[in-house]
């Protein structure tokens, strides 16, 4: 338990009591989260990074700074930023600061002066060091390819690369540029606002802006040799795609065929969850072997390889893109709610399929209740509260089927309400499930707790035959 220095009383009693009697007091190490209880920080809230590095890829060396623009939520007499690297210097509101490590991804930050509820505070945390030696929760979000280097990562990436308040509750805008060796691409989120330019003898500066609020963990670094194809949808949005050279043929052609018709898919996905949330889309394939998934980075997802290997999948496109909307424009509130990002764009492959003539959503349904008997291990982790680590197939996959049985439930026109709403109204925020079934009561005009009770929260294999008749009684208490 974190204590206060010459007090030894623990730090959230301290904060609590420093916010009654309006005394500054430490933020809090973590923002509340029950599955990651030291993740964000307490005291404050971020609206903005402006990450400015340099990085040598022959020795994975990462220099440069952090300039972040918050608002102080309480009187702080010093607060917390989540983060690996070695630590130059740090300044608050122009005044050197002190600072000191806790655990292993805790930076304390003391100001020279304490810092007032609703003050405007500007932070630079100016840094270096090598990002893939660097261990934090026991592994690295910081992966070396042969060419350069990948920060994604979920639900932690932000750590070995920038200091933040690394929590999906904490959403901001962001401005990145890395200077690399001429000859190297940088990918990242949003836009370019100006095309790569010379900085000094031999690196260039590339430069990214996202327009949007995002949450850390998907905000996002490719570098290395990139084929970088730039176009526009036909209203104007950029398009960007970039292909790793380091890509076999074979491969390179099936992640072409899949990724270069997102544009087609996004149009698609807005025809059902409303207008395309962010200002630009597209997609990077990275180098082979070294990404061991796909991640729904914020206008531009990074796809691993191995969904190609076997030639082009459009599944995975489909879902990463899906993610636009659900966890990237509508985050998640805290950890526990993961269902509502990955059940989301599961659910979205299986009205892809029925879309396109490969299988309906229900065949779908069908296939996966009866493929687990009622003792599989599917049945017994409970989607609503999948305990750590979050990412599971159960998340997924009685994530979809969840919303299956609520189209089945209240019928079509219901549900395709229910599914458009959700983004809409919490577009550019965050949401938890107590919410979405809030909502889904709201538009159906039915009380469907016991229904999502029985398929978020209990660990058995809700029955088939009677989950309708159980939604439409009065339902009994969330179990959240």
């Amino acid at each position: 338990m974190d204590t206060v220095p010459g007090m030894g009383w623990p730090t959230a009693v301290v904060s609590a009591l420093a916010v009654f009697l309006s005394v500054p007091a430490p933020g809090a190490a973590g923002i509340g989260d029950a599955y990651y209880p030291d993740y964000g920080n307490g005291g404050y809230d971020v609206e903005h990074y402006d990450v400015r590095l340099r990085y040598q890829p022959a020795t994975d060396e990462l220099s440069g700074s952090t300039t972040i623009s918050a608002r102080a939520t309480q009187d702080l007499s010093s607060f917390d930023l989540d983060f690996l690297l070695d630590v130059r210097s740090v300044v608050v509101d122009g005044r050197p600061a002190g600072f000191v490590r806790r655990g292993d991804h805790e930076l304390v930050v003391t100001p020279a002066r304490a810092l007032r509820r609703g003050h405007p505070m500007t932070v630079r945390v100016t840094y270096s060091g090598v990002p893939s030696t660097e261990v934090g929760a026991g592994f690295t979000a910081w992966f070396r390819t042969p060419d350069g280097a990948l920060a994604v990562g979920e639900p932690e990436a932000a750590w070995w690369w920038f200091p933040s308040n690394d929590h999906p509750a904490d959403k901001a805008r962001f401005d990145i540029s890395v200077a690399v060796p001429d000859g190297v691409e940088v990918l990242s989120n949003g836009t370019m606002p100006r095309p790569p330019a010379l900085e000094s003898p031999g690196w260039t500066r590339w430069s990214w802006h996202s327009a949007k609020p995002m949450t850390t963990y998907l905000a996002f670094l490719a570098i290395g040799q990139y084929d970088v194809e730039q176009t526009r949808t036909p209203d104007g949005r950029p398009v960007i795609y970039a292909y790793s050279r380091l890509l076999t043929p074979e491969i390179a052609a099936a992640a072409r065929a899949s990724v270069g018709r997102t544009t087609e898919i996004v149009d698609w996905e807005s025809s059902l969850f409303g207008p395309y949330p962010f200002e630009a889309e597209g997609g990077v394939v990275t180098p082979p072997g070294v990404l061991p998934f796909s991640l729904e980075t914020q206008t531009r997802p990074a796809y691993g390889t191995r969904q190609f290997q076997r030639g082009p999948d459009l599944g995975v496109v489909v879902h990463e893109n899906a993610h636009q909307w659900f966890g990237d424009s509508v985050s998640l509130a805290r950890w526990q709610d993961i269902w509502l990002n990955e059940g989301f764009a599961t659910y979205t492959e299986w009205l892809w399929s029925e879309h396109v003539g490969e299988g309906t959503a229900q065949e779908t349904f069908d296939a996966l209740y009866d493929a687990f008997p009622d003792d599989d291990e599917l049945w017994k982790l409970p989607p609503g509260d999948p305990g750590v680590p979050v990412i599971t197939p159960e998340v997924y996959l009685r994530g979809a089927m969840t919303l299956h049985q609520l189209r089945a439930t209240v019928g079509d026109p219901t549900f395709f309400r229910i599914l458009r709403a959700w983004p809409t109204i919490h577009r550019y925020g965050n949401g938890d499930t107590a919410q979405f079934i809030a909502l889904a009561n709201r538009i159906s005009g039915r009380h469907l707790d016991a229904f999502f009770q029985a398929w978020l929260y209990t660990p058995v294999k809700p029955s088939r035959d009677t989950v309708s008749a159980r939604a439409q009684g009065h339902g009994s208490k969330m179990r959240a």
